[in-house]
C-alpha cells in the first residue's frame, strides 16, 4: 500500500502519483481487501458481521457495507475510550494501537480521540514526501533555499493505559520520521527542530521568527500549518520586531528565552553581530504601513504555504494585504482520522482549490448531499444498511453510499472513510464538492464542516454547542426582568487574533419602548454573560483563549429592537422564503453584518480568562 520512492526524485514521484490515480478503483478494492483480512477478528467488525465476511481467504465488501453501520464519533468513542484505559487494541484494530490524536472537532466539550499505529506514521511521511515532487514541478529552484515554516506543538496527556493522546501535527512532529525525514540533509527549514518542539509555544514563536530573519536571504518559502497561525505569527512579530532586531544587532539571543535547547540551537545560527541587518530590519518593519510586509523582509520567497480553505478562507484578505503579491498555496487535505488528498495544482487561486483523494490513504464512500429549496445544503445521517436520516430526525429513505471512483461532477458528498487504523464507515464530517478528476481518481473542493458555525483557529462551535452556551448565559440577565428575544453570531477576523461576536436582542418584560432593554443592561452582568459564554464552550476554544492566545475575548453586541426584522427584510430580498425563513445562527454575509451593527446601541467584552486543563480520559468505564 505504500510503494518506495525517493521523495527528491522527482521524476519518480509524479510517475507514482499518476499511478495512484489511474489505478484508483483497484487500489480502493485492494485497501478494503487487506482492512478487512487484516482486522476480521476484531471486536468491532464481529459485532456487525456473522459467518465471517471478512474472512482471510474472501473478504465480502458488498456485505461489509451491508452490515457495518455509517457512524458518527459517539458511536464509536466506548471502544476508544476502552484501549485507552488499558483494554487491548484488537478491540477495533489487530495492529497495536500506540497513540491516539486529539481532533480539533469535540464531543461533549473535550476533543476526540482518533486510534493510530506506527503503521500510520509511515503513510503520513508517505503523504509529506508526495508533496516535494508536486511543488517542485510548480515552481522551481527550491532546493536552493530554505522554508521558512512555523510550526508548533501542542499539549498532549499520558492515558491511562500509558498510550499517549495527542493532536496529529505534534505526534508527527515529535516522531522519528519527521526528525529523520529523507530531505533534511538539505537543512531546508530555518528553525531548527529544537524550537519547534519547544512546549512554550511564545519561546517558540520567538525563536523561530528569530532564526528566520537571520536567515532572510536564504528564504524562498513562508507559511505554517494553517492561516490563522501564519497571522498570528505576523502579529507577534508586530510586538517583538525591536527586541529581535537588538539581537541580530547585539549578537545574542534575550535573556528570556530560557528552554536551553532554544538557546542553543539559535545560538548556532545566531553566531555573530549583524548591525546591517539589523538596521534593515529597522527600516522595513519601521514603516507606518505593513502592507506588502512578507516579501520585503523575505524577498526571495516564492509563496506562502498555508491552509485558506474552508473556515480559513476568511483569512485570505488580510494575508493579500501583507503578502506583497505572493501567491497562497494550499498543498493538502487531512485530519486526524486520515489524511486524504493533494493539490495537484498548488498555485491556483484560493477559491478554486482542489484536492485529489489518493486511494491508498484509506477507503472512501460518500454520502450524497442535496440542496434544499434555499440553496443550502440538506446535510444527512447515519442509518443502517446505507441509508440515512435528516439532522432533524426525518426520513429520507434509503441513501446508499457511492464509491470514490463512482462519484460525479458537480455533486456535493459528505466524506466516509474506513482506516487501516481502525475507524469503519466513520463520518468526517467534512461535505465536498466534485470538481474534476485527475485520471481516475476524484478531485474535491472542500466546502465546511458539517454542523459547525463558529471557527478562528482549530476550535470548531456547533449551532448546538452555541445554542447551550447562550441558553447558560441568558440566565444571567432573565432576574433583571430582561429576556433575549433573538441572537446570531459571526466570527470577526478583521483584527489578530480575531474573536466571536454575537449579537444579541433584548427585551424588557413589561415593555417600555423598543430600547428599553438595550439601555438597562448592566455592563458588569453583560461582561458575565460573554464569560459565561466562554466557560461553556468546548476544550479547544478555552484552549485557544487561554493558553494559545489564538483567540480574543468573545464580545456581545446587543442591538436596538427590530434589528433582526431589517435583517429578515434583507434575506427575503436577497430570495429566502417568508414562510421558511430561519433566522441565521451564524452570518456569512458582509451586508447582514453591516446591518445588524448599524443597530449596535452597546458593546461588551469577556473579562476573564475561560478555565481550561489538558483533557482528561474517563475512567470509570
Amino acid at each position: 500500500m505504500l510503494p518506495n520512492f525517493d521523495p527528491n526524485d522527482n521524476e519518480s514521484g509524479l510517475k507514482l502519483l499518476e499511478d495512484l490515480t489511474q489505478n484508483a478503483r483497484q487500489i480502493q478494492e485492494q485497501v478494503i481487501q487487506k482492512i478487512l483480512s487484516q482486522n476480521a477478528n476484531t471486536e468491532y467488525l464481529k459485532n456487525f458481521i456473522n459467518n465471517g465476511c471478512c474472512s482471510h481467504s474472501s473478504p465480502d465488501l458488498k456485505l461489509f457495507k451491508n452490515s457495518v453501520p455509517v457512524v458518527n464519533y459517539e458511536d464509536i468513542k466506548p471502544y476508544i475510550e476502552r484501549i485507552a484505559n488499558g483494554e487491548p487494541s484488537n478491540i477495533i484494530s489487530a495492529q497495536p494501537i500506540t497513540e491516539l490524536l486529539t481532533s480539533s472537532g469535540t464531543s461533549g466539550g473535550q476533543p476526540k480521540m482518533m486510534p493510530s499505529t506506527a503503521e500510520d506514521l509511515d503513510r503520513k511521511t508517505f503523504f509529506y514526501n508526495l508533496l516535494v515532487p508536486i511543488m517542485n514541478k510548480h515552481v522551481g529552484g527550491l532546493e536552493e533555499g530554505k522554508g521558512m515554516y512555523l510550526l508548533f506543538i501542542k499539549p498532549e496527556i499520558s492515558t491511562p493505559s500509558g498510550l499517549m493522546a495527542r493532536p496529529v501535527l505534534t505526534s508527527y512532529y515529535k516522531s522519528k520520521n519527521f526528525r529523520n525525514r529523507p530531505f533534511n540533509r538539505y537543512n531546508v527549514y530555518t528553525s531548527p527542530d529544537e524550537t519547534i518542539l519547544c512546549s512554550d509555544s511564545k519561546q517558540s514563536m520567538y525563536c523561530q521568527l528569530l532564526c528566520g530573519l537571520i536567515q532572510r536571504d536564504e528564504v524562498l518559502r513562508v507559511g505554517a500549518v494553517f492561516a490563522s497561525a501564519f497571522l498570528r505569527a505576523i502579529k507577534f512579530l508586530e510586538d517583538y520586531w525591536k527586541e529581535m532586531s537588538h539581537n541580530i544587532r547585539s549578537g545574542c539571543v534575550s535573556e528570556w528565552i530560557t528552554d536551553p535547547s532554544c538557546r542553543s540551537s539559535v545560538s548556532l545560527i545566531l553566531t555573530k553581530p549583524n548591525e546591517e541587518l539589523a538596521d534593515l530590519i529597522d527600516a522595513m518593519c519601521g514603516e507606518k504601513s505593513w502592507e506588502g510586509i512578507i516579501k520585503k523582509i523575505w524577498a526571495k520567497t516564492k509563496y506562502i504555504e498555508v491552509i485558506v480553505t474552508g473556515s480559513m478562507a476568511q483569512y485570505i484578505p488580510t494575508l493579500e494585504f501583507y503578502s506583497g503579491g505572493l501567491p497562497l498555496v494550499s498543498t493538502m487535505y487531512a485530519s486526524s482520522e486520515c489524511y486524504f488528498g493533494i493539490n495537484f495544482s498548488p498555485l491556483s487561486k484560493p477559491e478554486d482549490v482542489s484536492y485529489t483523494l489518493l486511494p491508498n490513504m484509506a477507503f472512501f464512500e460518500f454520502l450524497p448531499v442535496e440542496r434544499n429549496d434555499g440553496g443550502e445544503l440538506a446535510r444527512s445521517g447515519p442509518h443502517r444498511n446505507g441509508g440515512a436520516v435528516r439532522d432533524d430526525g426525518d426520513e429520507m429513505g434509503k441513501l446508499e453510499t457511492v464509491d470514490l471512483v463512482d462519484v460525479e461532477l458537480g455533486r456535493y458528498y459528505e466524506l466516509v472513510v474506513t482506516t487501516f487504523t481502525g475507524l469503519y464507515r466513520y463520518r468526517v464530517g467534512d461535505i465536498l464538492k466534485v470538481t474534476g478528476f485527475h485520471n481516475n481518481a476524484p478531485q474535491f473542493r472542500f466546502i465546511h464542516r458539517r454542523n459547525v458555525v463558529l471557527s478562528i483557529d482549530t476550535d470548531k462551535t456547533n449551532e448546538d454547542d452555541l445554542l447551550k452556551a447562550i441558553t447558560n448565559a441568558k440566565l444571567l440577565v432573565e432576574p433583571l426582568g430582561i429576556l433575549l428575544t433573538e441572537y446570531s453570531s459571526y466570527a470577526d477576523t478583521s483584527s489578530i487574533p480575531g474573536h466571536y461576536v454575537l449579537f444579541w436582542e433584548l427585551k424588557k418584560r413589561g415593555g417600555g419602548g423598543e430600547n428599553a432593554a438595550a439601555t438597562a443592561v448592566d455592563l458588569g452582568v453583560m461582561e458575565e454573560c460573554c464569560s459565561s459564554i466562554e466557560e461553556s464552550l468546548d476544550s479547544v476554544y478555552r484552549r485557544c483563549r487561554s493558553k494559545d492566545k489564538s483567540i480574543g475575548p468573545l464580545e456581545i453586541r446587543v442591538v436596538k429592537g427590530g434589528a433582526f426584522d431589517a435583517l429578515m427584510d434583507y434575506c427575503v430580498s436577497q430570495g429566502s422564503s417568508v414562510n421558511q425563513y430561519k433566522t441565521p445562527r451564524c452570518i456569512k454575509s458582509e451586508e447582514a453584518i453591516r446591518i445588524l451593527d448599524s443597530r449596535v446601541v452597546g458593546r461588551f467584552f469577556s473579562r476573564k480568562t475561560p478555565f481550561w486543563e489538558p483533557f482528561r480520559v474517563d475512567c470509570s468505564k
